[in-house]
């Protein structure tokens, strides 16, 4: 999503139409602002890849939010979007919401197997959501913005920096010298990142700068 569509997730928004004024509150965790600005914890950006995974089934922003309602509004769920009883729970309590409502656009988020489960599209986002034994919180993050699993962010390990998965080097430190004009081949070497991984990377997250 753009920087903008994150900053309306994580602060909701105000609009002013023909005198009228629509406001809609965060659906996203995020900290209070400091001099670098809006600060999202991890948490929230687990939260913001969920919220993704729903636009990406083409469901109108007004029901994705309608969706969070419900799910915000069950004891076990709070935190719903960052939470493992999502995987186990989220999709039996929107089925039920929506077939007693009669909520159709919700109820195309899950499907029946031989249990409730969230549709494809949803699905491959949440399997990069990694959790570990029983702890009911993420313990790191595949980011979704490439096709393949390159980039992890384990908030524990550098910060939270954005790692090569195969390599470990962080992306910043990888990007900038890309930026400053050196070969791919030689920075992707250097660090122990296979090439394609970097070329990849680099041109998902920033189109406009192809790696030479």
């Amino acid at each position: 999503m753009s920087p903008a569509t994150l900053r309306t997730w994580a602060k909701g928004y105000e609009r002013r139409r023909d005198g009228a004024v629509t406001a809609k509150g965060p659906i996203i965790t995020a900290l209070e602002q400091d001099e670098h600005g809006l600060t999202i914890p991890f948490i929230g950006l687990v939260e913001a890849v969920v919220v993704q995974a729903f636009r990406e089934t083409g469901l109108p922003m007004q029901r994705i939010r309608k969706a969070l309602d419900v799910l915000a509004r069950d004891g076990e769920l709070e935190h719903a979007l960052a939470r493992d009883k999502l995987y186990t729970d989220g999709a039996e309590v929107l089925f039920n919401y929506a077939e007693a409502q009669g909520d159709k656009q919700l109820r195309l988020l899950v499907v029946r197997t031989n249990q409730l489960v969230f549709t494809d599209v949803i699905r491959k986002y949440l399997k990069r959501i990694e959790f570990v034994g029983d702890d009911p919180w993420p313990r790191a993050l595949v980011l979704p913005v490439t096709e393949r699993e390159l980039l992890r962010v384990v908030p524990t390990v550098d910060d939270g920096e954005p790692l090569f998965i195969n390599g470990g080097a962080p992306l910043s430190a990888v990007a900038s010298r890309i930026a400053a004009g050196e070969p791919v081949t030689s920075v992707a070497a250097d660090y122990g990142v296979p090439e394609q991984d970097v070329r990849e990377a680099i041109d998902a997250i920033w189109p406009k700068q192809k790696a030479a």
